[in-house]
């Protein structure tokens, strides 16, 4: 069993900055992909960014050039640094982890229990 915890969330001005972070453990072999998601509220959970093993990133055309997604790979940390934040990235903020199964030859695929995010002066 894998688990995420989610931090970093909170309340921000509009074009200010916050870092979300999402630590994974648990029966992990390894990762493929960490990556992390959000859901206003009334739309569709939609990809805010990713990252792969290979530390390739991609990133949801609105957000480009103000969000910057990294990974601690001795921690199976991601991390979401967010600047220049706008009203319409009000959110929740969720952390997603793709991988293999210690142990298993399985994939396993979760979900961080979600952090808010408001952008609101």
């Amino acid at each position: 069993q894998v688990q995420l915890v989610e931090s970093g969330g909170g309340l921000v001005q509009p074009g200010g900055s916050l870092r979300l972070s999402c630590a994974a453990s648990g029966s992990i072999y390894s990762i493929y992909t960490m990556g992390w998601y959000r859901q206003a509220p009334g739309k569709q959970r939609e990809l805010v960014a990713v990252i792969a093993n290979d530390s390739s990133t991609n990133y949801a055309d609105s957000v480009k050039g103000r969000f910057t997604i990294s990974r601690d790979y001795a921690k199976n940390t991601v991390y979401l640094q967010m600047n220049s934040l706008k009203p319409e990235g009000t959110a929740v903020y969720y952390c997603n982890v793709l991988g293999e199964v210690a142990g298993r030859s399985a994939d396993f695929g979760s979900w961080g229990q979600g952090t808010q995010v408001t952008v609101s002066s």
